[in-house]
């Protein structure tokens, strides 16, 4: 029997999601009037209309509701088993975030609901979500590209869509080949303060590559795209944009296996001349990137002018890298190919600081514990 399509899945949760709505007034204030579910149906063609294929590519992370408005779409999310974070400025949320709360409330969730203002101080609740959903927020952000970028540090996989133009609001001059962005006045767009820049085709695929990110998928929804203007409602055309980041953490976990000393206060180990670390891929990776960051002691470069690295993935020997200044270093290597599940690096150095009277441990290289895994495999 055929699963049913992500499509399928998100209107029947949108069906109930409206039921609830029409059983439950809030107080004082009326619901999110969009249909933000909508957009699961271009998700859905972006990934062959495959429930499994987006809980892959979320895989064990969170993901992140930007501008979550009611959190329709958060809620679906928890709904297919996903650890949720909503985020909106209460200020600008059509109903000061009541609606979501409410909605948390009513369907018993888990999902966690946090205000933040992108544009004054964007930090996440979280630093590696799998997934981020950001439809109709762009034009709202002053700072577009230092959100997209936080965004691209954050989360491996952005969905967002938002409004473009290709004509000027007279329509006379056209610029949609062109990587420009309109302004439009404050009230301008349906009369909303809160709208500020309408991109060009062109300029939003420029922004989304500069900020970050690698699009896998592009669309547009609505009139043609060459007939789209930034304040007409005729002219309203919607880009949906589907990528893949280029700087967040990779979907691993991390755990050292030998040739590791203590932690010392908790943020830092020596290692021995040899040793090794395991990583979790929950997704092949073809080619891949091998990322070990760590310090060179003063220590070791007062015994030797310089300090050779090698390192091992899967018992694959990999490039040798040399280093001659003491202070922080990162060796990357190159690996063609990685097969989903564990993955055993394992590290070599030519020459270790020789025990002394007060120390007789071999001691090699410090590596920081206190933030990011030291070593990560990402996409190359």
């Amino acid at each position: 029997m055929k699963s049913p399509t992500l499509r399928a899945v998100a209107r029947q949760y949108h069906e109930r999601l409206q039921a609830i709505k029409a059983k439950n007034r809030l107080d004082g204030v009326d619901w999110y009037p969009w249909a933000s579910m909508a957009a699961m149906e271009t998700l859905d063609g972006f990934l062959n209309g495959d429930v499994e294929n987006l809980r892959a590519l979320i895989a064990s992370a969170p993901v992140l509701d930007v501008g979550c408005g009611d959190g329709d779409v958060g809620f679906f999310l928890e709904s297919l088993g996903a650890r949720v974070d909503a985020i909106d400025h209460a200020p600008t949320n059509y109903n000061a975030l009541v609606g979501v709360r409410a909605l948390k409330r009513i369907l018993d969730s888990k999902i966690g609901i946090h205000p933040v203002d992108l544009d004054q101080r964007p930090n996440l609740p979280a630093a590696n979500y799998g997934l981020a959903i950001m439809l109709g927020v762009l034009y709202h952000l002053k700072n577009p590209f230092l959100v997209l970028e936080t965004l691209a540090r954050s989360s491996r996989h952005i969905f967002l869509s938002t409004r473009i133009a290709s004509l000027t609001p007279d329509r006379k001059v056209s610029f949609g080949s062109l990587p420009l962005a309109y302004l439009v006045d404050e009230d301008e767009l349906n009369h909303d303060a809160t709208n500020f820049w309408i991109f060009s085709e062109a300029a939003l695929k420029r922004l989304v590559r500069r900020s970050g990110w690698h699009i896998r998928h592009y669309t547009t929804l609505g009139a043609p795209a060459s007939q789209s203007d930034p304040v007409s409602t005729k002219g309203d055309v919607r880009a949906y944009i589907f990528a893949e980041s280029r700087l967040a953490p990779p979907p691993t976990s991390f755990h050292i296996e030998r040739g590791w000393h203590e932690l010392e206060y908790d943020s830092w180990r020596w290692t021995d001349r040899r040793f090794s670390a395991v990583l979790d891929l929950s997704s092949p990776l073809a080619p891949a990137t091998l990322h070990f960051r760590f310090n060179v002691p003063k220590q070791v470069l007062e015994q030797r002018p310089a300090l050779t690295l090698w390192a091992a993935v899967n018992g694959v020997r990999l490039q040798q890298s040399t280093f001659s200044t003491p202070g922080e270093h990162e060796y990357v290597a190159a690996i063609p190919a990685l097969p989903a599940g564990e993955v055993k690096v394992e590290f070599e150095l030519d020459g270790t600081i020789r025990p002394g009277d007060g120390d007789q441990r071999e001691l090699g290289v410090l590596v920081e514990f206190s933030g990011a895994p030291p070593v990560q495999i990402a996409s190359s």
